[in-house]
């Protein structure tokens, strides 16, 4: 896991106010380690965990040149499925909209876990995780990318 929270750490260099990224892949793939390693790189206050349960959590600034970050867990917007289901893209559409996270926008970076296919819409841009984990071993792959929204 401290690879993984070093590439989020790492990555944090490259973003700036504005950026949305998406964390994309299965279970257990490290989309959290991520998150926790872009906030270090951030330096942004408070204890980085998963927010499955509270949907979204705001990370203040930890110093006055720093900006916050916005961590979203959009497993529960999907009902629990990540592939969604027939008729679950407006409702989750709904609820993305009702974090308000476009106004987040623009005072944060915003990191979106299980968002691919949803958060795209918030911004022109998004940086784009993909992530992979090895049925057999602990092994994680990531690829990152700046992708049109």
């Amino acid at each position: 896991m401290a690879d993984t929270e070093a590439f989020g750490a790492d990555l944090a260099g490259s973003l700036t106010v504005g950026d949305l990224v998406i964390l994309d892949g299965p279970l257990g793939a490290g989309k959290t380690a991520v998150a926790r390693g872009i906030g270090a790189g951030l330096g942004v206050t408070g204890r980085i965990t998963s927010p499955t349960f509270i949907i979204a959590r705001r990370h203040p600034a930890g110093h006055d040149d720093g900006f916050a970050m916005v961590h979203v867990d959009a497993y529960r917007l999907r009902g629990g499925d990540p592939d969604g289901g027939a008729g679950f893209v407006g409702s989750v559409l709904d609820d993305l909209d009702a974090l308000d996270l476009d106004a987040d926008l623009t005072t944060a970076v915003v990191v979106v876990e299980w968002g691919g296919g949803l958060a795209e819409r918030l911004t022109e841009q998004h940086v784009l995780v993909r992530m992979r984990r090895e049925p057999d071993s602990d092994v994680r792959t990531v690829e990152w990318s700046r992708q049109p929204g």
